[in-house]
């Protein structure tokens, strides 16, 4: 048990550690470790662990099944994109009011959406997603860019955070966010709220009974999960160099629900691993597409796959597989 409760602790130290590694992994990465393209791939990777892990703290604790998460992530990624190109707002006052504002954003959103549950709570988050996705593609005031997107100016960034040679640092940055959403989330699954959400999820009733208000706990997951979400696309931006109306999409909101479940909704660290294996997959099937054959050069194909098979023969995710492996 002891050893079990070390290998996060091993798994960060090593995360830390990786820039200075010069190991080639050929099959795996295109260059060594320490390489500019291979931390920008696992930066992705550790950022989208994050964002999957701060949808689960929607999905799979508190059993609120959102189709608009992607808004907040876009409403990150956007704002603190215009706020430096159009406005030259100094980064860290960017990032902090991209958050508050996704954060407002989600009150707005929760207090019609969490009027109803279920399905009915999945099409209205779609519905408000779609719009969002819509304001983006539009290009109001030339603000969003459209449909090429809103490179971020990298003139306007710290010099710690820009150029080829400071990959590292970015790469580091992605690791304290997903350090930071994982310390978040588990100190919630710690708490007393943590077993208020775990019943919420079973039966909301008994929330009630309790003398509880089940409408504002679910408003305040709602507007942590969009904080953190909102965070992760700041991150993202920085790491990538810009924001894309994918950012804003559904698909991207679907595949967090995918990285949730193929690692273990509502477990300890299913959604993060689901997150890094779902991210890898899709970068890499994306830069080897042209190499693979038939319908393995294409990513959906692949990660569709990957999931139904998932679903099928391991129903706890990635979490869960240890367990059925285990003797006895």
């Amino acid at each position: 048990m002891r050893a079990a409760r070390l290998v996060p602790v091993l798994a960060l130290v090593l995360a830390i550690a990786l820039p200075w590694s010069t190991l080639d992994v050929p099959v795996l990465f295109d260059g060594p470790l320490n390489s500019p393209g291979t931390l920008q791939l696992l930066g992705v990777c550790l950022v989208f662990g994050g964002l999957a892990l701060g949808y689960d703290l929607l999905f799979g604790h508190a059993g609120l099944l959102s189709f608009g998460h992607a808004l907040f992530i876009a409403a990150g990624a956007y704002t603190i994109g215009i706020l430096i190109d159009r406005y030259h707002w100094p980064l860290w006052s960017a990032a902090i009011l991209a958050v508050l504002g996704a954060a407002a954003a989600a009150v707005l959103l929760g207090a019609v959406a969490l009027r109803v549950s279920g399905i009915a709570l999945a099409m209205v988050t779609l519905a408000f997603a779609q719009v969002g996705w819509i304001v983006v593609n539009r290009d109001p005031g030339g603000l969003t860019g459209g449909e090429e997107g809103l490179p971020l100016d990298a003139g306007a960034l710290p010099s710690a955070l820009v150029g080829v040679a400071n990959t590292v640092n970015l790469y580091w940055l992605a690791l304290a966010f997903l350090v930071l959403v994982v310390l978040v989330v588990h100190g919630i699954r710690r708490a007393p709220l943590g077993r208020v959400l775990t019943g919420l999820r079973d039966d909301e009733r008994r929330i009630a009974v309790l003398g509880l208000d089940p409408y504002r706990i679910k408003l305040a997951t709602l507007v942590l999960a969009a904080a953190l979400a909102a965070l992760g696309g700041v991150v993202y931006v920085l790491l990538t160099g810009g924001a894309t109306p994918y950012l804003a999409s559904t698909d991207l909101t679907l595949a967090l629900i995918v990285m949730a479940v193929l690692g273990g909704a509502g477990t300890r660290w299913g959604a993060v691993l689901g997150g890094i294996l779902y991210a890898y997959l899709d970068q890499r099937l994306t830069r080897m597409g042209g190499s693979l054959p038939g319908p393995l050069g294409q990513p959906l194909f692949v990660l569709g796959t990957l999931f139904v098979l998932a679903v099928a023969f391991v129903p706890g995710g990635l979490a869960g597989l240890r367990r059925r492996l285990s003797p006895g």
